[in-house]
């Protein structure tokens, strides 16, 4: 468990602003359940996913998540595994390959969480954040993902990162527009 504790570049939980904000989530609240709650609305419902509202200022630190109050998905997914790691809860990135969109034979990653909650195990949430078609939501052991795979080659990828993907990274670093970032959205090839 100690790698999905640690800070790290990408997810710096030991940035005085992401502590100052972790600590004001967790309150008086008493049980990891409830923090790792409070922790996802957080994100989920205060951070503006980058391409809904085409925000050109692209963020890939958890810290410059906090800061901007923006980020696409995976930035997102960085920001809380820093506050749940921050509040001393195990938490790791999870990604799906999807369909750019239903118009399209193009796929993507999405990025997602996973939690380490006491009572359940390890949960899947995502804090991409909610809009017409899209209701995640945070009601374990039910997962209540934004994203289902269900189309050709789409895929739910196998393991619990620590770190994101380079290639998540790489497209968060080298693009400086959300439309940049969109045109670049990572993907890996599944054995078909």
């Amino acid at each position: 468990m100690k790698q999905y504790l640690e800070p790290s570049e990408f997810i710096n939980s030991e940035h005085p602003q992401i502590q100052a904000q972790a600590k004001r989530l967790k309150s008086h609240l008493k049980t990891d359940v409830y923090i790792a709650k409070a922790c996802f609305e957080y994100v989920r419902d205060t951070i503006s996913h980058s391409w809904d509202y085409k925000i050109d200022q692209i963020t890939c630190k958890a810290s410059d998540v906090l800061q901007h109050k923006t980020g696409y998905c995976y930035a997102k997914s960085h920001l809380l595994a820093a506050l749940l790691r921050a509040n001393g809860i195990p938490a790791g990135l999870c990604y799906q390959r999807l369909l750019l969109s239903s118009e399209s034979t193009a796929h993507c990653l999405h990025g997602l969480n996973a939690v380490y909650l006491k009572e359940f195990g390890w949960y899947r949430i995502d804090p991409r954040g909610n809009k017409e078609g899209v209701n995640a939501q945070f009601t374990p052991p039910l997962e209540q993902l934004a994203f289902s795979t269900n189309g050709r080659l789409e895929a739910e990828l196998e393991g619990i990162w620590a770190e994101p993907y380079r290639s998540v990274v790489h497209a968060l670093t080298t693009q400086r527009t959300c439309l940049g970032v969109y045109q670049n959205l990572p993907d890996i090839q599944l054995d078909t």
